[in-house]
């Protein structure tokens, strides 16, 4: 098939590989513009922009399909394209786009729909505390991720981090992705009841309140590895946590419980177990512990 592909971070990589192996042709790859990066600023690929060149397929960076010029070289370039494949690419689409390949838009969204629709299923996900999540291909319409469903492929999230779920149900995606094209389905509408958003992740919600129970705290070190970050101030300094477990404990909600960094919540204590320091690399808490004593006491807000 003759394919656009539109996709930014590294959860598209997969999908654009794996429509490379399965033989498609890939006439155009949509991406997010460059964007200035690093202490010196300098403009860099997204992860999906840098593959592209890599396989040597031509690529297309417009800044909003709200400009009509923009919109008129996506026809141009889908003229004689038979479907366009997104995954986060991180622009609106408008209809003129959607319908302007022989068989619509497909996108690859990281959630079992009717849940989790919106930017951010992934952490959202984590945060609340479901058991399973995992990948739908929906054809798309102007919507938020309203499209009738055409495959999806769940997973256990147990203890993984957001970052080893985007790296998972990238690939599952992608799977399900080239079985889709490989063997066409009726698409089937989304269920009614059952339906809730994930708005984007604000940098705020990455701090930890030891006034929440652990085993929320927990889910929230997860959904933001890697990032944002969780963090919280410990004796005033601010400190990554990027690992914890739980532990049923006294309830010295904002102080440590003891000199091994265990946190008083409002509901057992949380365990950090991979840290770090402001301007340090990351370290496990035995580490850290041997050059920076942390007593019991200690506050922590």
């Amino acid at each position: 098939m003759r394919i656009i592909h539109m996709g930014t971070p590294f959860f598209a990589v997969p999908a654009l590989d794996a429509l490379v192996a399965a033989g498609h042709e890939i006439i155009a790859v949509y991406t997010r513009a460059p964007k200035p990066a690093g202490r010196g600023k300098q403009l860099q690929h997204s992860p999906v922009h840098a593959r592209a060149l890599e396989l040597g397929l031509a690529v297309f960076t417009p800044r909003s399909f709200r400009d009509p010029a923009a919109v008129a070289e996506f026809l141009h370039v889908a003229a004689d394209c038979d479907v366009a494949v997104v995954a986060a690419y991180g622009l609106i689409l408008p209809r003129a786009v959607l319908d302007a390949p022989r068989l619509g838009c497909l996108n690859i969204h990281g959630s079992l729909l009717p849940r989790w629709r919106g930017a951010a299923p992934i952490q959202r996900a984590i945060l609340a505390g479901d058991d399973v999540t995992g990948v739908t291909i929906m054809q798309m319409e102007t919507g938020l991720d309203t499209g009738p469903m055409l495959a999806t492929a769940a997973t256990a999230i147990a203890a993984k981090t957001s970052g080893e779920l985007f790296g998972e149900l990238a690939t599952l995606g992608a799977e399900l992705l080239i079985d889709v094209l490989a063997n066409p389905r009726a698409a089937v509408a989304q269920p009614e009841a059952g339906v809730t958003l994930s708005p984007r992740i604000d940098k705020a919600e990455a701090h930890l309140s030891p006034g929440l129970p652990a085993a929320v705290l927990e889910r929230q070190v997860r959904a933001f590895n890697p990032a944002p970050g969780a963090w919280l101030e410990i004796g005033g300094e601010r400190v990554k946590i990027l690992a914890a477990s739980v532990e049923p404990g006294p309830a010295a909600i904002g102080n440590t419980v003891d000199d091994r960094l265990g946190i008083g919540t409002s509901n057992g204590v949380l365990r950090p177990t991979i840290v770090q320091r402001a301007g340090k690399p990351a370290m496990p808490i035995k580490a850290l512990l041997n050059g920076w004593r942390v007593p019991a006491g200690t506050p922590v807000a």
